[in-house]
């Protein structure tokens, strides 16, 4: 271990000596574990070391669900807003290195545990970024709780059942469901090295040469935690899907929403038709040569659309973004 991380994970241990370090490793230098403890257990989040000096306004990013998923997802782009906001990027609750509890996993645990931890780290609000179906549900909370969101920007969000269409199953239920059968599926297709490569390759990048052996290093060490598979699977089950058309009509938060042309499972034609529910509200813009995973496929250019969101737009008299 290098001197850096070293201290690092000192500093870690710090602030709370019981956080598992296993995740910090493909985390970008600079960057502490933290925790806050939710209804449903400890929910582990990174930071950057000048955070915890500085007045800065919270911006928090939340990764998307499926077999491996963590705040490293977003952490190709998120140093780059350090020296302007206080970065904050949870692991959810049942992924990367937060609680796992053992449980049939239903949207309102998720609703309430973001909704949970954003009222802990910044009672006051922040600008959320988000991704799939974890920003349909943040929609969802900033619907029910406005106070607690600033702006978001939300990457390709979905239901995943939006229009009564589903978009994500892929495995039979009964297959699913079935005792022992879903467990090897879970193996054999989570906790395996070229297995995670090849969903990544398949399904989430529009280029798998920009797949580097660290992102399926890092996938395959969330999948392998202990008790990941209850909340993949309430994913991959379709137990978390909802029907997003049904709710974005009512969001009044400014949103942006950032879609990769070569998305699959929720294509650009869906973003489109989501957004046309509250045009006054949300304003939609696609992105050439990606798929579902932009921000890991191509860092450079999520960087740049958000600052032109975040540094380049008018702050009203309220303290709300205008997009």
């Amino acid at each position: 271990m290098a001197i850096s991380e070293i201290a690092i994970v000192a500093i870690s241990k710090m602030f709370n000596s019981n956080i598992p370090i296993t995740m910090l490793q493909f985390q970008p230098p600079g960057f502490i574990q933290q925790a806050v403890n939710t209804s449903l257990g400890k929910m582990v989040y990174y930071s950057a070391v000048n955070a915890l000096e500085q007045q800065l306004p919270p911006l928090i990013f939340l990764h998307s669900f499926g077999g491996g998923a963590s705040a490293y997802e977003w952490s190709k782009v998120y140093p780059a807003f350090t020296n302007n906001y206080r970065v904050i990027a949870p692991d959810l609750i049942g992924w990367g290195a937060s609680a796992h509890p053992v449980r049939n996993y239903v949207v309102d645990d998720y609703l309430t545990t973001i909704a949970e931890f954003i009222s802990l780290v910044c009672p006051s609000g922040a600008i959320v970024v988000a991704s799939s179906l974890t920003a349909a549900i943040t929609i969802r909370l900033a619907i029910q709780q406005p106070h607690l969101f600033k702006a978001l920007i939300l990457v390709s969000p979905s239901g995943f059942d939006d229009f009564g269409q589903g978009a994500g199953r892929r495995i039979p239920l009964q297959v699913i469901n079935t005792p022992f059968l879903d467990r090897l599926i879970y193996t054999l297709g989570a906790e395996n090295e070229i297995a995670v490569r090849s969903f990544l390759e398949r399904f989430l990048f529009a280029n798998p040469s920009r797949l580097s052996p660290e992102i399926v290093q890092a996938y395959l060490a969330c999948a392998q935690q202990p008790n990941a598979i209850y909340a993949a699977l309430a994913f991959l089950r379709g137990d978390l899907y909802f029907d997003l058309s049904l709710y974005i009509q009512r969001l009044t938060t400014p949103t942006v929403m950032l879609w990769g042309k070569s998305a699959q499972f929720t294509d650009i034609k869906l973003g489109q038709r989501l957004a046309q529910l509250n045009p006054a509200t949300i304003e939609i813009q696609e992105i050439s040569g990606v798929g579902v995973l932009p921000h890991l496929e191509m860092p450079e250019i999520i960087i740049g659309l958000l600052q032109h969101y975040l540094v380049k737009n008018i702050v009203s008299s309220e303290g709300n973004l205008q997009f």
